[in-house]
């Protein structure tokens, strides 16, 4: 777990995500989640965030030079149909995920709509437990839109 601090703010100005705990993300932003909606795990890129959750990925856009003023944004976790995983190799090289999700909200339509989004974290963090949920979730949504 990355704890806050300038290395972290030189990771957040080169646009890398810092690890925060569940329990802070959820004290921060409980009023946001739907019924039943439990943080899994969170990053921290200087004021946004970026969260997963047990239904959806959140994106957390605080603008403004006080950042009162909010955004929010989600990916809805029935909608990945696919993920890709790149490790940092040697010297300034960071990991990413990329995901691959539907855009239309009728799933099983003839005009599918894709877009992609990749999510880019500091060489130290381990994201092949990340990686893995969402290869599971893609996997299983494959699965229950192809029946």
């Amino acid at each position: 777990m990355a704890k806050f601090g300038f290395g972290n703010i030189v990771q957040g100005a080169l646009g890398n995500y810092s690890e925060k705990t569940p329990k802070e993300l959820t004290n921060e932003y409980r009023g946001y989640l739907f019924e039943d909606e439990e943080i899994l795990i969170g990053y921290q890129l200087v004021r946004d965030a970026l969260i997963f959750t047990n239904y959806r990925i959140l994106f957390i856009d605080k603008q403004g030079a006080t950042g009162k003023k909010t955004s929010f944004k989600s990916i809805h976790m029935d909608a990945i149909i696919d993920v890709e995983m790149e490790t940092a190799g040697f010297g300034i090289d960071d990991s990413e995920i990329v995901i691959t999700y539907l855009t239309n909200a009728n799933q099983r339509s003839n005009n599918e709509t894709h877009a992609r989004n990749k999510f880019e974290f500091p060489k130290k963090t381990d994201i092949l437990p990340l990686y893995q949920h969402l290869g599971n979730i893609s996997m299983k949504n494959r699965e229950r839109i192809n029946r």
